[in-house]
């Protein structure tokens, strides 16, 4: 996905907001909790598009467990944390996208009502995370990471339930294989997009990097 304008900011008392924390706090159990329950039902019915899904919402549940744990600090943690989740989120999106390829091959034509129903419940539980965060898409890098994981994961869900639909309708897997290599590509350029966002908050001073000033 394309790269909008990005608006940094280095205001320490945002990130430490108790508001902040608290949805923080409420999509990390809502990401662990689908996490559990996608994969099993992933592999259950044989969906690669579940299974990327599933390796997504862990991945978020790294990203909102690390964002705890920086929110307040200096605008140099919350950098260096943005710059592990983007790198991060697009190493799950290589791996995703290579398993779908793995599938092109070898696997075989997963069950349209798991993957429907799930991608259904999916949609709903990071439609109401992307909603709670959605306030926080202009913050720095490390806040923005969490607002661009989570709209990933509601595009990717809806993606999911048309792949459902797909694999009904044709019988075959492509649509679930189709839908899980777009959703690897969105991984690796959202992990792109906070990588290069939170390089733009770091500066060289000629011993290593540093953060700019706050």
């Amino acid at each position: 996905m394309a790269c909008g304008s990005c608006c940094a900011s280095s205001n320490k008392e945002t990130s430490a907001d108790p508001t902040w924390r608290r949805a923080l706090w409420i999509a990390l159990g809502v990401n662990a909790a689908m996490f559990a329950a996608e994969i099993v039902a992933g592999v259950a019915g044989g969906s690669e598009a579940l299974q990327a899904d599933a390796l997504d919402f862990l991945g978020d549940s790294a990203n909102y467990a690390i964002s705890l744990g920086v929110a307040g600090t200096a605008l140099a943690w919350r950098a260096r944390a943005a710059l592990l989740k983007g790198a991060t989120l697009a190493i799950l999106g290589i791996y995703v996208l290579a398993a779908a390829l793995w599938a092109v091959w070898h696997g075989g034509t997963p069950q349209a009502g798991i993957m429907g129903v799930v991608g259904v419940i999916a949609l709903v539980a990071n439609a109401g995370v992307a909603l709670m965060l959605y306030r926080y898409r202009t913050g720095d890098a490390n806040m923005r990471s969490v607002w661009i994981c989570s709209r990933n994961d509601a595009i990717g869900n809806v993606a999911v339930v048309l792949a459902a639909a797909g694999v009904f309708g044709t019988g075959t897997a492509w649509p679930d294989l189709i839908v899980a290599g777009i959703m690897a590509v969105l991984g690796i350029s959202g992990g792109v997009q906070i990588i290069m966002q939170a390089r733009s908050e770091i500066v060289p001073n000629g011993r290593g990097y540093t953060v700019a000033a706050e």
